[in-house]
């Protein structure tokens, strides 16, 4: 028997403890679902639509036990806390309302003496594998489109966040539905690669670090199945000599810190045109000081502390590894209470002087620390943007939106903003391209990963 122990970042305490599943428990798991699979797939989609409306009731009822258990797991600031379920009920009610549009047999050109049309299948049993730092609204962006193509889905969450895998659950047998659809198992690293090469599972979506993403794709290798992956992140913003300044400072002062920077598409580089960088500077460094650092489930904190001690021990040795490069480091940690080396808890940092040999500009952090360099162009803003192994979301701040527009087309990212950054509009596509992943999720193109194409080539006589 392997117990998983969830420690929360508030205090060190042993939150939750969970007896990881056995073999047994993940093959009873797998058949269930399999077997459930073959009448779900043929509900119809207005009642997969309806009992999805009602899970999503029945889970925002219970948000505010929701929020407190999300602030103790992974230390969201408790006023935040409740917008994470808000995010979670707005993503799956639009999937929800798209479904019909989003999974209709997909019409050809009309020819006479013939009926021809693809349909969109679903493909079986379907993987999610859920990260701690946004553990409500990741996985639900698999898990409705999933079921509502007529999948049945298995969910494992990580083991720091055990309780949101449970209360989803919760939401989903309230609604009545039918058992085996929707399934979640807390599981070891070992476990979670052998049920990926199990013959049941058509599709894993998987959202994590891109070294989880190579043990995904090294799992399901020569299996043929549908592999989605939302990896890492290093998102830019360019801050145009036209820009608003105070806007821009502020939009990407919250799209550095929120979530204590621990957001894939957070901003963690900052280009800024030379002639208005001083003033940017200036204005972020003062912004960034007024975060207030303490505990999670303190309700005037608007920094928490990051999910582990090893998670602040890596960021602070990046920054002091810029610093000794040269960077200019803007924030005195001693001024915010809490801030201590050994500790989860971590001020702000803003570093000037900045460049792309050290590794606070390439490498993710992942923490609430960003590096603020000068362009004199938009073409070199464009260069450094685009230098990076990553791209998942880019931003540019500027009042000409044609020029803006223009140089992110040149911009290798997933999601490009104008004068907006770390956000996610379920209309679009949430993807990435190099080493972000690949496939999507969310928008009309979401419902592909968990789909199959199927065409109809009728002759008539």
């Amino acid at each position: 028997m392997h117990i998983q122990k969830t420690y929360s970042p508030i205090d060190g305490s042993l939150y939750v403890e969970r007896e990881q599943a056995n073999n047994t428990q993940i093959q009873e798991a797998i058949l269930l679902a399999s077997d459930a699979q073959q009448a779900w797939k043929n509900v119809s989609l207005a009642e997969r639509q309806a009992l999805c409306t009602k899970a999503v009731e029945a889970f925002t009822a219970n948000k505010d036990q929701i929020a407190e258990e999300l602030c103790w797991q992974m230390g969201r600031p408790i006023r935040y806390a409740a917008g994470e379920v808000a995010s979670f009920a707005e993503r799956a009610q639009y999937m929800i309302s798209i479904a019909e549009e989003g999974l209709a047999p997909i019409q050809t050109f009309e020819k006479s003496g013939f009926i021809r049309y693809i349909s969109q299948d679903p493909v079986g049993v379907v993987f999610v594998i859920a990260p701690w730092n946004y553990p409500l609204h990741t996985p639900i962006n698999a898990i409705i489109p999933a079921l509502l193509a007529g999948n049945t889905v298995i969910l494992k969450h990580s083991s720091q966040t055990p309780l949101c895998a449970e209360r989803i659950y919760d939401a989903f047998n309230a609604a009545g539905l039918p058992e085996g659809v929707f399934q979640y198992l807390h599981m070891s690293h070992e476990s979670t690669e052998t049920l990926i090469q199990r013959p049941e599972i058509a599709a894993v979506a998987f959202t994590g670090s891109v070294s989880g993403g190579v043990q995904v794709e090294q799992a399901a290798a020569g299996r043929f199945i549908k592999v989605g992956l939302e990896l890492g992140g290093k998102d830019p913003a360019y801050i145009r000599q036209d820009a608003d300044v105070a806007y821009a400072v502020e939009t990407t002062v919250d799209g550095a810190f929120f979530n204590s920077g621990q957001s894939c598409c957070g901003i963690e580089r900052i280009y800024v045109h030379e002639a208005i960088f001083d003033e940017f500077l200036t204005q972020y460094v003062s912004l960034t000081k007024e975060y207030k650092l303490g505990r999670s489930d303190d309700p005037e904190t608007t920094l928490g502390p990051l999910v582990k001690p090893s998670a602040a021990t890596f960021v602070r040795e990046q920054i002091a590894e810029a610093v000794k490069q040269g960077a200019s480091a803007h924030v005195d940690p001693s001024s915010f209470k809490l801030d201590e080396a050994g500790t989860p808890y971590m001020a702000p940092q803003v570093l000037s002087d900045v460049d792309h040999s050290m590794r606070i500009m390439t490498e993710e952090s992942f923490g609430p620390v960003v590096g603020i360099m000068k362009v004199g162009s938009d073409e070199e803003a464009v260069r450094l943007m685009n230098d990076s192994e990553f791209g998942l979301s880019a931003s540019i701040f500027s009042a000409d939106i044609d020029r803006a527009v223009e140089l992110g087309k040149q911009i290798e990212t997933g999601t490009f903003f104008v004068n907006r950054c770390d956000f996610l509009d379920p209309e679009l596509a949430w993807t990435g391209v190099k080493n972000t992943g690949r496939g999507c999720t969310l928008s009309s193109k979401g419902f592909d990963g968990f789909t199959q194409l199927k065409s109809f080539h009728i002759k008539t006589l």
